[in-house]
């Protein structure tokens, strides 16, 4: 068997350096429009070195200043550049800032709120987002019936779902009404719509879902719809994995 080129393909390439999605790159070179060290190339999947001279439409495509932002998410807006259907998308709220291509870190479904992780730097997120990452990530859970002692210790057990074991790191208490009651749930890894389903399996219906932290990054004041930067210090605490207390 023929061993593989070093380097990767085209369209990751361009992707890693933060230049725009894998689909865009995808297009991009297929469209004829990207030249590899001054050679012009279709396959999107080349093999491509990182550090190769790249150029869209004639002009070098050096990799822009990477950028890391927050969210604070609000409830009916889907996490992707484009709907389909029309929906209200997260870039809307990003305004000029998303101007440049920012790839979410992560998800929240369009009934979810919170804490939404953004960059161009794939490597960062990708690190981020791996199982091995150490990041829990805290979310707060309005749910339609007031719990017990035995509810909350079957979460903790958790179900298997469509041949998916799925339980919580951690489930308390934080409050309650006269109908419903508000619960911290913490996670350590991160599968489709793992909370609603595993509520969903003992009868409980969800009001609201609110990411309020990943590892030591707390979602803090930062207002529903409103976006910061993150510091130097919050960049580096969430690719280490955190180990230390909220850091705002």
């Amino acid at each position: 068997m023929k061993p593989r080129a070093p380097g990767h393909g085209l369209a990751r390439v361009l992707s890693k350096r933060g230049l725009c999605s894998r689909s865009e790159a995808e297009r991009l070179v297929r469209a004829g429009r990207v030249s590899v060290d001054g050679r012009l190339v279709r396959d999107p999947e080349a093999r491509t070195s990182l550090d190769a001279t790249l150029a869209i439409d004639g002009n070098t495509a050096d990799a822009p200043e990477r950028r890391y932002l927050v969210l604070n998410k609000p409830r009916g807006y889907v996490t992707t550049r484009c709907d389909e259907h029309g929906r209200d998308t997260v870039y809307a709220l990003l305004g000029d800032a998303g101007g440049d291509w920012l790839a979410p870190v992560g998800r929240l479904d369009k009934a979810s709120e919170g804490l939404l992780l953004f960059s161009n730097d794939s490597a960062w997120a990708a690190a981020i987002s791996a199982p091995d990452s150490l990041l829990d990530k805290t979310y707060h859970v309005q749910i339609d019936r007031l719990p017990d002692a035995g509810l909350l210790a079957s979460l903790r057990t958790g179900i298997v779902d469509r041949g998916e074991t799925l339980a919580f790191k951690s489930v308390r208490e934080l409050r309650r009404g006269a109908k419903n009651a508000w619960l911290e749930v913490v996670l350590d890894e991160g599968r489709n719509r793992q909370i609603r389903r595993v509520l969903a399996a003992f009868d409980v219906g969800v009001l609201r879902l609110v990411r309020v932290a990943i590892g030591p990054l707390a979602l803090g004041e930062l207002g529903k719809g409103e976006w910061r930067g993150l510091t130097v210090g919050e960049v580096e605490a969430l690719a280490s994995g955190g180990g230390g207390p909220p850091l705002f």
